[in-house]
């Protein structure tokens, strides 16, 4: 019988997670109907939802993620060294006896499920989000986002899929980014001269992708 990629390890380390969450897990088939990999699959809906979509746009979406960012973003909870406010808060506990055979399964779960579906924002964000996604801001040094992240936000190896990001979500992190709350030293230089309107439209557009 086949299984899904990382499948143990992916179980004992969302058994793990659930634990500590303070909601409980749900469990769902996520098979359908292919019996030839029968299986159930357990997830932590608290925080990042069914396989990865989550309902709260404070957390982000990790279907359909790069396997390289969520593993590298999984190792930086666990090892303190990803310290904005909001992965103090929530992720360094959960992360912190995650061992790396177990990341990987991890990450290589999340990144192998159908993405979330993208949101519809306001259309004078929106627009203005694509122009500086695609065109940058040259008067005031902002690059283009999609020089890193793609054509269509899907990113690669450890550059993050932003498509049908939560748009809060992303608007958080910029914001963190600039302030460098969340260091990271190339992307405090793309979002440090950007104003809070720009990006709520970067984040309204990616959402929509």
């Amino acid at each position: 019988m086949k299984t899904l990629p990382g499948y143990w390890a992916v179980r004992m380390a969302l058994a793990f997670i659930c634990a500590g969450a303070v909601a409980g897990c749900h469990t769902k088939e996520t098979l359908g109907n292919d019996h030839s990999a029968l299986g159930t699959e357990h997830v932590c809906s608290s925080c990042h939802g069914l396989a990865g979509r989550s309902d709260n746009p404070s957390f982000p979406n990790l279907a359909g993620q790069q396997k390289d960012y969520l593993e590298a973003q999984l190792k930086a909870f666990r090892d303190k060294t990803r310290a904005d406010p909001h992965a103090r808060t929530y992720m360094f506990g959960m992360a912190a006896r995650l061992d790396d055979a177990t990341i990987d399964g991890l990450a290589a779960f999340y990144s192998a499920q159908k993405p979330a579906n993208a949101a519809s924002g306001n259309p004078t964000l929106v627009a203005a989000g694509a122009a500086i996604f695609k065109n940058g801001i040259a008067s005031e040094s902002v690059p283009a986002c999609s020089a890193c992240h793609g054509d269509h936000a899907e990113g690669n190896s450890a550059i993050p899929r932003l498509a049908d990001q939560h748009a809060t979500y992303i608007a958080d992190q910029l914001q963190a980014f600039r302030a460098n709350s969340r260091a990271n030293e190339m992307m405090h230089e793309n979002a440090k001269n950007m104003t809070d309107e720009q990006i709520r439209s970067v984040a309204a557009y990616v959402a929509g992708l």
